[in-house]
This record gives C-alpha cells, structure tokens and sequence, in this order.
C-alpha cells in the first residue's frame, strides 16, 4: 500500500534541505535537466484569497534524472494579514515520474529560500562580470538571511560585505541572529551612502513595492541582482548592458517583477535577454568585465520540485519524517519523528 511521508521544516532541515552546498548543486543539475528536456515546468495558476492582495498559487513541475519527481509547489500569498506568521506559506507535493506513486509532502518554505539562494551564487560565479570580492546586500527577512548563509559557503573569502535595510532595527536583529560571518560585515545607515560603495555586485532582497535600485547604484562593472518584489527602477534595467534571467516563460505576462512589469509596458524586448540559466551552466555565457549586468530572479519552481525530492529520499533512506496511508489502509503504516 502506498504511504505518504509528511515533514516539517524542522525536519527538512535535519535532512539537509538548508545546505546550501547540496541547493547548489540541486539547482545546477536540474538546469542541465531543463536544457536536455528530462524537466519541465508548465505554467503556474492562481485563486485569490478572500483577502485584499492575497493569492494562492499552484506550481507544478517535473525534474528527471536522480530526483525521478513531479509534483506541485502550492504557496499562499497572504500580504496584509497582521497574524505575526510569514506573509508566505508553502507546501510541495512530490510523486515519482515514473509511476506516479505518492512520495511525500514536505514544509516548503526554507526550501524556497535557500533554492533562491542557490540560484544567485550560480550567477554569483557565472554571470558577475568581475570576481566578486565586495558585496551590498539589501533585505532582513528570509531570502536576505538565506543569502548571508549562501555567501558564508560560497564565497568565503569576501572582502566586505555591506548589508542595508530600509528598518534598521530589523538589521540589526538578522545579523544579531545568525553566526559570525567569515568575512567583514559593516551596515550602512542610508541609500545614499549605498549608491557610493564601490561594490562588485547588488544583491536586492527586500519586499519594496516601489523602486529605489536607480541608475546611482548601476556601476561600470557590477551585477545588480533584484530577488525581491519591484526593487529596480525602469531607468536601471535601461542602462544595462547585459540582461540576465532565470528563465523567460509565460509568468511574464502576469509577474509583478520589474523587467516583466517594463516588458509588458513595452519598454523591454525578450530578444535583448543575454542568457538565462541554461547558457550560463552549459554554454558557460559570460559578461565582459567592465558591463553592467543586471539579473532577474523569477523563481522557478522546478527547482522546489528537486530539492523536496532529494530530502524525501533521503527521509526515506534514514526512516525519518511521517507516514500517512494512502488508499484503503485503515491506520497508518507506521510513523518516526524527529
């Protein structure tokens, strides 16, 4: 009889779900996948909450290879409900694609973070047309705590690392919050000390519904990375000499991201897109280095799909998490807690 194993996020990340050495290589695997069509990722549908803003979005996939899954990453948008729980809540469903079976059901959202994360430090290394020795990283909330984790594996030997956050009282507590960085790490007070520091690359995770990434802080040689909400004004994206996307698919036409905001204006042509994910991996695109690149993350959930594959096998090689019946058993198989 089929089971169902259901882990939480204290689980997932017992089993490794948050390394961000094993999200990487989750992630380059699946894009070499997605360029050799053993993954696909068909477009995403939403409802509306009965809620102002609030959607919920179902986001299917299938991944091949060693992950042997498709499944659906169901995530509810819940802006403007004051409850103190995160404004996103996720959960994946995963079955084998060979068959179909049930595999398991597993708390999503750190899963979501570090994949994100993974995500930039392969354009970290790829797309940056510099060595990256000097970062500005703006954001306190999850993604901006999921890249100082993927910037302390990554790219130990930073030279700086500045951080800014529009509240700095939230700074304050992120940084208080996580482990002593291996690299120096110095807040800045103000956007406009900000646009000054001669950084190698802008990594943008904050929650802004207006722009404030203007044409100040796009330098001669620098990766400006917008993970967030709406963070780059028009005018930014138009001085870029390289545009660099996760992916360019229907979500396009729907997205609140910048660059599909301004595509969808007519202000930004899909033809000018210098690469995506798959020519960084397996056709090694790279900038010249005195370019200004900027980089959108979308966010692909086919890499969700990966990443709760690999930590369900490995819960099951290790008996770990609980199993659910699934069809006309009438108690549970069996169940291991953390």
């Amino acid at each position: 009889m089929p089971m169902l194993r259901y882990l939480n996020q204290h689980q997932v990340a017992t089993l490794g779900g948050l390394d961000p050495r094993q999200a990487l290589q989750d992630v380059t695997d699946t894009v070499r996948l997605l360029r050799e069509g053993a993954a696909q990722m068909p477009a995403e549908t939403h409802v509306d909450l009965a809620t102002p803003r609030g959607k919920v979005y179902a986001l299917p996939a299938r991944v091949g290879g060693r992950f042997n899954a498709t499944g659906v990453k169901w995530t509810a948008h819940r802006p403007d409900i004051d409850d103190d729980l995160p404004q996103a809540m996720a959960m994946t469903l995963v079955n084998r694609a060979d068959n179909g079976l049930p595999v398991g059901l597993v708390e999503s959202g750190g899963l979501t973070a570090v994949r994100t994360a993974a995500v930039s430090a392969l354009v970290l290394r790829c797309a940056a047309p510099r060595p990256v020795k000097r970062v500005l990283l703006a954001g306190a909330g999850v993604q901006a705590r999921a890249h100082c984790e993927m910037l302390r594996v990554h790219f130990p030997d930073l030279e700086q690392l500045w951080c800014w956050n529009r509240t700095p009282d939230n700074l304050d507590a992120m940084l208080a919050s996580l482990d002593p960085l291996p690299f120096p790490v110095t807040q800045v007070a103000t956007l406009e000390e900000a646009q000054s520091l001669e950084y190698d690359a802008l990594i943008a995770c904050t929650s802004a519904a207006e722009p404030w990434i203007t044409p100040a802080f796009f330098h001669p040689g620098s990766l400006v990375m917008q993970i967030g909400y709406h963070e780059a004004d028009f005018a930014t994206i138009g001085l870029a000499d390289e545009v660099v996307v996760d992916a360019w698919g229907d979500f396009c036409h729907v997205s609140a991201k910048s660059l599909f905001q301004l595509f969808r204006r007519g202000g930004f042509n899909p033809d000018a897109v210098s690469a995506d994910l798959t020519q960084l991996v397996t056709d090694q695109w790279r900038a010249p280095a005195d370019a200004r690149v900027y980089f959108s993350s979308f966010g692909l959930n086919v890499f969700d799909i990966a990443l709760a594959a690999r930590v369900l096998q490995s819960a099951e090689a290790q008996h770990f998490g609980t199993l659910l019946p699934f069809g006309n058993a009438a108690e549970p198989g069996g169940a291991n807690a953390d």
